[in-house]
């Protein structure tokens, strides 16, 4: 795999000292306001947003979203289950939602099976959890805002018949 793509799978990011270059700022300002958005909770880390459609190692994690149906406890509601579930390393993301189902799970695995074995064996048997739906991401076209590769897909406009 390329070193850069790999850094930036990892978490590499710039330095400080890049930042302040970059910003027009010393480094020890630099460290205080990232110090600061630390302590608010508002700088959580930072994640580069990859096209990894041409990368070989990339085709070795599948991903899929679960809908997940639970039942609230009392006196935590949603929060306690979520927060223990949030806590699977096979969950990238975990979101309270409104409509047909509770919360909405985001996990990636090395393989389907992998994925498959989470769900049935540690997600499904978990107290609290009535149901659960997995649908498996096959192809992304835009991520965090960004456009993916398309290929060579006609950008233009769709002709417009009268």
């Amino acid at each position: 795999m390329n070193p850069v793509l790999k850094l930036l799978i990892e978490g590499g990011s710039l330095t400080t000292g890049q930042l302040a270059q970059v910003a027009g700022m010393t480094e020890p300002e630099v460290n205080q306001h990232l110090e600061q958005l630390k302590k608010e909770k508002i700088f959580l880390g930072w994640r580069p947003v990859l096209d990894l459609s041409h990368e070989a190692a990339a085709g070795a994690v599948v991903r899929a979203v679960i809908e997940v149906k639970i039942t609230p406890e009392r006196g935590g509601g949603f929060n306690r289950l979520a927060s223990r579930l949030a806590r699977f390393d096979e969950v990238e993301s975990c979101y309270l939602m409104s409509g047909g189902y509770d919360l909405l799970v985001f996990v990636k695995g090395p393989s389907l099976q992998k994925v498959a074995s989470f769900v049935s064996e540690k997600l499904s048997t978990i107290e609290g959890v009535l149901s659960t739906s997995t649908h498996f991401m096959l192809r992304c076209y835009k991520d965090q805002g960004f456009l993916l590769d398309q290929g060579d897909a006609n950008t233009s406009r769709l002709n417009v018949a009268p």
